[in-house]
């Protein structure tokens, strides 16, 4: 995802996105979506900053960070250039250039590039061609181009090397400490939260882990409950975050939200979608299964989140709305009050 939130916020520059699915962030959102997102690659960012309703962490001076030159901070999430200025030396706000379906081959210093006798692919016409870069990169599409940096976003993998030594900790298949239904590893006394945890108790419907920020912070939050309520010999029950899959982001100045089983996951072919789209305004698909909503997209300013995850944990039959269900001159919101 910051791969995908940096192309949108870097101005000045010039931008070769390479990527190797078909589409533009298809861990996240559907080529649909993705087609939406398209046409905002190349324009011009909005000026305005929309207020943040999400909950902000400072840190007070005290004699432990006084002692220590390193602070750390809350997970990445959508607010992480609220602060920064990234702008380079070009005129325009951005420009960005998408190849599909490639990958690194290799990358050449500029001795090797011109050792190699290769030409640089100049695309599109508007980018800068005919210039020394400090770093080259050969696609396995063949096409060469230079630039100034490269940021690889490459997923995520959990990083429990420097935990297994002497513990035996039970290890899931995608190499995650496996946890049960208190953040508890196998190991006493230990707990684990976020892209390093894998949870091994049986899901609810409508929820399915994935690494992001937003899930990482709930299992932090619902990882100290548990601590207070094992250590006072207190029952808790499985938090309400992990009921239906939720989360929240920008991209490209959209609102996103993604509800349940957003792409169908786990549903086989055993489904339908609804589409509603309206260039440069929203993006809306539901995934109903035996006339029950499974799960939903929205991007923009929808205002049917909430309507939409009463709907998934309710279950009810919507087949005989069906064919009116994302009609936008009916206010669900009323309708299923």
């Amino acid at each position: 995802m910051f791969c995908f939130l940096l192309k949108y916020e870097v101005e000045g520059c010039e931008v070769i996105w390479a990527i190797k699915q078909k589409s533009i962030s298809s861990t996240f959102v559907d080529p649909g979506a993705a087609q939406f997102f398209l046409s905002s690659l190349n324009k011009d960012k909005s000026k305005e900053e929309a207020p943040s309703k999400r909950l902000k962490y400072t840190l007070e001076d005290d004699k432990y960070l006084a002692s220590s030159t390193t602070k750390l901070g809350g997970a990445l999430g959508p607010d992480w250039s609220a602060h920064l200025h990234m702008t380079g030396s070009m005129q325009t706000s951005h420009q960005v250039h998408v190849e599909y379906l490639v990958e690194i081959q290799r990358l050449l210093s500029p001795e090797e590039f011109e050792s190699a006798g290769l030409s640089e692919s100049c695309v599109p016409e508007s980018f800068i061609c005919d210039k020394s870069w400090p770093v080259y990169v050969r696609l396995t599409n063949d096409k060469v181009y230079g630039c100034d940096f490269i940021v690889s976003a490459t997923g995520v993998t959990p990083n429990t090397d420097p935990f297994l030594a002497g513990n035996q900790f039970s290890i899931a298949e995608d190499g995650g400490l496996k946890v049960n239904d208190h953040m508890q590893t196998t190991v006493q006394d230990v707990y684990a939260a976020g892209d390093i945890c894998t949870v091994s108790w049986e899901v609810s419907q409508h929820w399915f882990q994935m690494k992001l920020w937003s899930q990482a912070r709930q299992m932090g939050v619902y990882s100290a409950m548990c601590m207070v309520a094992d250590d006072q010999k207190e029952d808790i029950q499985l938090d309400f975050c992990f009921e239906l899959f939720a989360h929240c982001t920008n991209f490209f100045n959209y609102k996103v939200i993604l509800l349940g089983r957003f792409n169908a996951q786990g549903l086989g072919n055993d489904y339908e979608l609804l589409l509603r789209v309206t260039k440069d305004l929203e993006y809306i698909k539901v995934v109903l299964q035996n006339g029950r909503l499974q799960g939903a997209i929205l991007i923009g300013e929808t205002d049917l989140e909430e309507t939409f995850e009463n709907l998934i944990l309710n279950q009810i039959d919507l087949t005989p709305f069906k064919e009116h269900l994302l009609e936008p001159n009916i206010d669900l919101e009323d309708f299923f009050d």
